[in-house]
């Protein structure tokens, strides 16, 4: 599958830096409100460690959760565990997705889907999501343009450290590999390193791609596919327009 695999140290890095209930300004708020209508079952494709279904799970939302990495749905049973929730999580591939059940809404936060590196990948996974739809159920999802220098690719940007629980330390360091304005991508590789009193114990690399979309082009992508009462938001306040490339845009489109 053409993601960017989330690994175990890499995981571990998501859950301190973006713990369950970490909101990218009204994300959470925004989720809730724009789902109050939503009477049947509720799927958050690529749901990670839980950050969003958790909030959702709580405040009674019907959700379930799917996701590639058997680290993230690890993590993210681990904290469903801690709050006595039950939900139901398929270890899934997008691309190849067949669940049991057909959704009144299914959701992508956090522009998770922009790590579909492929667009005809991207395309593929559109079409199946669209497919696990009740019909009229709506897709919401979140895209953003990305900021970055031409002139850094094949350097590293620095590197970071962050503190564990246990008193374990990872380290992080990126160095950008591609950055492709014609074809809308970027990719990047990760060395994670995580250190125990002073000693290296484990290591992971991560490649790390990401694809951007404009808002018209993505538009256009939805209504091929099907998908109608498409309307996007900025910065998660329902019906206001996207006015520049900083906003997170955040598509709904109704089966």
């Amino acid at each position: 599958m053409s993601f960017s695999y989330y690994g175990e140290l890499c995981t571990e890095v998501y859950d301190v830096t973006k713990p369950v209930g970490h909101s990218f300004g009204n994300e959470i708020s925004y989720y809730k409100e724009r789902l109050a209508d939503s009477k049947g079952r509720i799927l958050e494709a690529m749901v990670g460690s839980g950050r969003v279904m958790i909030p959702l799970l709580e405040a009674g939302f019907r959700i379930e959760g799917a996701d590639y990495s058997q680290d993230m749905l690890a993590l993210c049973r681990k904290r469903c565990k801690e709050r006595k929730l039950t939900p139901t999580l398929y270890e899934a591939d997008l691309l190849n997705l067949s669940l049991p059940h057909e959704y009144s809404a299914i959701i992508i936060p956090a522009g998770s889907f922009q790590l579909i590196e492929k667009r005809e990948d991207a395309v593929k996974v559109l079409k199946n999501l669209y497919e696990h739809l009740l019909p009229g159920g709506k897709l919401m999802l979140d895209l953003f343009l990305p900021e970055f220098s031409f002139e850094q690719t094949g350097k590293f940007s620095g590197t970071s450290l962050f503190s564990l629980p246990n008193g374990d330390t990872i380290t992080l360091e990126e160095k950008l590999m591609e950055a492709d304005l014609f074809n809308q991508q970027k990719i990047s590789h990760l060395k994670y390193e995580k250190w125990r009193e002073g000693r290296l114990i484990q290591t992971e690399l991560q490649r790390f791609a990401l694809r951007w979309y404009g808002v018209e082009e993505f538009r256009l992508v939805l209504q091929s596919i099907g998908f109608t009462d498409i309307t996007v938001s900025a910065d998660f306040q329902y019906g206001t327009p996207p006015s520049n490339h900083k906003q997170t845009y955040t598509f709904e489109a109704v089966k």
